[in-house]
């Protein structure tokens, strides 16, 4: 029984001085790959830099929505070149955040633009990032009907789901899935497509029941996919089974 945690960032400052002992401790609890995603240029380089010093581990280049404003044409020309890099399997995290703002929402559009641009012209799924902004987001991406991906950590409505399901993506689940207050995702989850989920963590945020509030790894992946297990009344080899198959048809490179 294997798993991939296909959303984490051992590239963060709180987790890649202990980058090594993190995928020790992911490899001993049967976490086998780990997607490494970039939320801006450094964390981008980063992630690369850190993927080709293991066979576990992959990258995805981004800017988030937070740093839209840094998404200039240099910025985006070290993106492609990041992006072309062995182990590159996707671009990302990107996206719209409304709930911050710590961009300006022009800004925010623009760089969201030109990096599904980016991965309509690499061949590259992307890595969704969406807070209080799921239908603003959904109609971009109506406007690249050739792009796949993730919703990554998605909470968003059953519509929102359904609406993203039918433009081909699928759903990152994460830590939050067991939280006592994650009754409506939860419910989503339980009648989704089996073959549209992913499994991960967002390491080093939103850790799962029992380390709720704590720095999250990606070790504690399988904690989120025992809770996925019980609401399908599936084994979990038959879980692992499933979740595998669609890493594979969204990151096909790995």
């Amino acid at each position: 029984m294997r798993w991939t945690d296909t959303h984490c960032h051992l590239n963060h400052p709180d987790l890649y001085p202990e980058w090594q002992a993190a995928l020790f401790r992911a490899q001993q609890s049967g976490v086998e790959r780990l997607i490494l995603v970039g939320y801006d240029l450094e964390s981008s380089r980063r992630a690369v830099e850190l993927a080709a010093q293991s066979d576990a581990l992959y990258a995805a280049v981004g800017i988030h929505p937070h740093d839209a404003a840094q998404c200039d044409t240099d910025a985006l020309a070290t993106l492609r070149k990041l992006a072309q890099q062995p182990r590159v399997v996707a671009v990302g995290e990107i996206g719209l955040d409304f709930y911050r703002d710590l961009s300006p929402r022009a800004a925010q559009y623009e760089a969201f633009h030109a990096q599904m641009q980016l991965a309509q012209s690499l061949g590259l799924p992307v890595i969704l990032h969406c807070r209080d902004a799921y239908d603003e987001l959904l109609n971009v991406l109506e406007e690249y009907p050739a792009v796949r991906g993730v919703l990554h950590c998605f909470s968003g409505t059953e519509t929102h789901a359904q609406r993203g399901l039918e433009l081909g993506y699928y759903l990152g689940i994460g830590g939050v899935i067991t939280f006592k207050s994650a009754e409506p995702l939860r419910a989503i989850v339980q009648s989704m497509p089996r073959d549209r989920l992913l499994l991960e963590t967002d390491a080093p945020y939103l850790a799962p029941h029992p380390y709720r509030g704590k720095r999250n790894e990606p070790a504690y992946l399988p904690l989120i996919a025992q809770q996925v297990a019980t609401l399908w009344e599936i084994p979990l080899e038959t879980l692992s089974a499933l979740t595998e198959a669609n890493v594979a048809r969204v990151f096909g490179q790995l």
